[in-house]
């Protein structure tokens, strides 16, 4: 299947509608819906919009993320991302218990990502000890751009973060555009 058939079957059904609830407020027929959902057709992006509409979700973009991985000079390895995350607020400002293998030393200790000192220090961990799953699931793009100047981070992690710091200062058209 495809990864919009699997998105539109997803939706509808965690919205609790039927395909033909759904085909009759979209104003198409089950059959054409289910069509969609299997990957036998696939919709205009206006139509998978006018889908989605119906059950109160909007279909948006973003930068797909990919991961780079580095070498310290000293044979360290770590990661970039290709673009910055964004996270929901309640999860950017949330309290966290990092795992062990990022932080081994205190694995019970609690940051509040929402006390900037905090937040700083897991995102200097993330950064340095993290894998991209890691920096998705506790680095906000735009508040890791605030603290940036902030941060102690090891040269080389910082040589590499840098171009993609300054490609989100640049604005969305740039974002990412930065050589890695």
């Amino acid at each position: 299947m495809s990864e919009t058939a699997d998105l539109l079957a997803e939706a509808r059904r965690a919205a609790g509608i039927s395909q033909d609830e759904l085909a009759r407020r979209a104003g198409t027929s089950r059959t054409t819906l289910s069509a969609y959902e299997h990957g036998r057709k696939s919709p205009t992006i206006d139509t998978a919009s006018r889908l989605l509409g119906e059950i109160d979700l909007v279909l948006t973009y973003r930068h797909r993320i990919d991961a780079v991985e580095h070498v310290t000079p000293r044979g360290r390895p770590f990661t970039t991302l290709s673009h910055l995350p964004r996270l929901p607020l309640d999860v950017a400002f949330a309290t966290v218990t990092l795992p062990p293998h990022l932080n081994w030393s205190d694995p019970d200790q609690r940051f509040d990502l929402a006390d900037r000192g905090d937040r700083a220090l897991v995102y200097e961990i993330v950064l340095s000890e993290g894998v991209a799953d890691d920096i998705q699931t506790y680095v906000d793009g735009a508040l890791l751009v605030d603290l940036w100047p902030d941060l102690v981070l090891p040269r080389g992690i910082r040589e590499a973060w840098t171009p993609i710091i300054e490609a989100d200062r640049a604005g969305p058209s740039h974002a990412g555009v930065a050589s890695h």
